[in-house]
């Protein structure tokens, strides 16, 4: 297992700033956010122009890979695959094509995405839609030897309200996702918030978490008693704002890491731990970032093994 970061945090960054740092500070891979633009929602982010990229680019980030000892473990497009207006759906899959031809080039193994939703439909017509045009990208990426793996995020702000927005968000669902080929970009995040416990869910899908996020959740259920479930019936200008809960970095939330790692490490899980950084109360001035992805490192760092060093178990039930 190495320790990584997803990029996105810092979109105002370039690659090799942001590579630097992540060296620096210990990490060993970099899960690169590769977006056509910036502000389209919060924590979006373009470190690599994939829909451009040349041979000069390509050369340019081995060498700054090379430079800084690190590995990109991901390119990272979350977007809605499903999306219910035509035209942007193929803006999409066009985008998430270019991530995959970009992959290839680099030699990088997985391309992160979400199954996404068309919020006209149900989930069940919204599988019927899936299986009939979500296997073509899945061969575009296996033709070249790339896979394209899925996170578990709800997107709950995608819907009007509240309710998920990417049909990937539970365990009965993962059968179908990776029924389909996709790979699973596994976030205990989601899972503790809709009441699953994240450790219980990795050793049934353990060959296909290929990869894995590590953000942290802060719940407050006084407010869920005022809210409800679902959240906010009036979110303002964010419809992100659910009222009683916020995402924080690994160590700051109620995610048991111990456990997590250490059934990761059951699990045989081999691949990226990748830090996603979404704390509002480690955000907004790019120190305060970086503050929030050094919490994170030390509280995961003690937890991974070191490479030809054979670790104990971290947890014994």
């Amino acid at each position: 297992m190495k320790l990584g970061m997803l990029t996105a945090c810092l979109p105002g960054w370039d690659l090799g700033r942001i590579a630097d740092f992540a060296s620096g500070q210990g990490y060993e891979r970099l899960e690169v956010a590769v977006w056509p633009g910036t502000g389209g929602r919060d924590f979006e982010a373009a470190h690599l122009p994939v829909a451009t990229l040349t041979d000069e680019d390509v050369q340019a980030t081995r060498e700054l890979l090379d430079r800084t000892g690190l590995e990109i473990s991901a390119l990272a497009y979350y977007e809605n695959n499903l999306h219910q207006d035509p035209a942007r759906r193929n803006e999409v899959h066009t985008h998430l094509k270019h991530a995959v031809d970009a992959a290839q080039r680099l030699g990088v193994p997985y391309v992160g995405t979400f199954i996404g939703r068309d919020n006209t439909k149900s989930v069940r017509e919204n599988m019927v839609e899936g299986d009939r045009v979500l296997p073509e990208l899945l061969d575009y990426a296996g033709e070249r030897g790339v896979r394209l793996i899925i996170e578990n995020c709800v997107m709950e702000g995608w819907h009007p309200d509240g309710y998920p927005g990417n049909i990937a968000y539970s365990p009965e669902l993962w059968e179908w996702v990776t029924g389909l080929g996709f790979g699973l970009n596994w976030d205990p995040s989601h899972l503790t918030w809709i009441g699953i416990d994240p450790v219980e869910t990795i050793l049934p899908f353990a060959e296909h978490i290929v990869h894995a996020q590590a953000k942290d959740l802060e719940l407050f259920p006084e407010q869920r008693n005022r809210y409800g479930f679902f959240g906010k019936v009036d979110k303002g200008d964010d419809p992100w704002d659910m009222g009683w809960w916020r995402f924080r970095v690994p160590g700051r939330g109620v995610v048991d890491w111990p456990h997590v790692v250490d059934r990761l490490y059951e699990a045989g899980f081999d691949g990226t731990l990748s830090v996603e950084h979404e704390d509002p109360l480690w955000g907004g001035e790019d120190e305060k970032v970086l503050e929030g992805l050094r919490i994170a490192h030390r509280t995961l760092r003690p937890l991974i093994a070191v490479e030809g060093v054979r670790t104990p178990r971290c947890w014994e039930s």
